[in-house]
């Protein structure tokens, strides 16, 4: 049985043309919107050309797969598959799989590109400087994303991103235009919720997460790139944690050229 969202106005669920798109863009009329709100205003004009991007080690990707199904089960997800993954990941997609009778759309890096960067800088070339740390996230996440975006007809997708994450990530909106992925539609429904609001989510849906969370991982990339962390340590202080907060982005969503490091 297909569940939806409280209903909203007629202006915020129909389907609006590019020009009332853009309207509604600008106006940041989103910032007053629920998650289920907003993404029910995208499901209704994207949808099958919408799609979820989820990493699997964050609740927050989670919680948003459990409120898209809720509203359109057909809703659609897709995560990258960088190789270097933990098992525990990769036990969360299939529970996933069975728990929502979910088609998850694994997306891989090029295996020439891998290939050729092993060769040149070795298996742990992130550990030794930001610039290689940088590559083998361009090579393992950014141009996976880049192709799948460009290939796979989507108009737009949907992110995990919150304000409180990251110094990077301060000023991110609830919807945007993607000028890095050839101007699609970007949307960020939870950019003003709190870790807590996610959690509290979780726990009242019975979300099911990555077991690593309970042995101190809230956020789980990359075997060699993530760790534990400690009572009182910002909660992505185990992600790529031999560098500078300002530096810790993957490049999907901050372009490094212009804004630091952006991996």
């Amino acid at each position: 049985m297909r569940t939806m969202a409280a209903p909203l106005s007629q202006s915020a669920t129909q389907k609006v043309s590019s020009n009332e798109l853009l309207r509604f863009i600008r106006s940041n009329a989103a910032e007053t919107l629920t998650p289920q709100e907003l993404l029910t205003w995208g499901i209704k004009n994207f949808a099958p050309n919408l799609a979820l991007s989820c990493s699997f080690g964050a609740p927050e990707g989670l919680a948003l797969l459990d409120m898209m199904h809720r509203i359109d089960p057909a809703s659609r997800v897709f995560v990258l598959d960088t190789g270097r993954m933990r098992q525990e990941t990769y036990d969360l997609i299939d529970r996933v799989r069975d728990r929502y009778d979910k088609n998850v759309e694994v997306v891989f890096p090029r295996s020439e590109d891998v290939e050729a960067m092993v060769r040149e800088r070795g298996l742990n070339l992130f550990y030794e400087s930001v610039e290689n740390r940088q590559r083998c996230c361009r090579v393992r996440k950014v141009e996976p994303m880049n192709r799948y975006l460009a290939e796979s007809g989507l108009q737009a997708w949907v992110t995990g991103l919150r304000r409180d994450q990251n110094v990077t990530r301060g000023d991110t909106p609830k919807v945007e235009v993607d000028e890095l992925h050839g101007g699609i539609i970007k949307l960020n429904p939870i950019a003003d919720w709190s870790h807590d609001q996610v959690m509290d989510y979780i726990e009242e849906h019975d979300v099911p997460t990555n077991r690593l969370h309970a042995q101190g991982y809230p956020s789980v990339g990359c075997a060699p790139c993530s760790r534990a962390i400690g009572p009182g340590d910002d909660i992505r202080a185990g992600r790529w944690w031999w560098e500078s907060p300002d530096t810790k982005e993957c490049g999907i969503h901050v372009d490094e050229e212009n804004e630091g490091s952006g991996i």
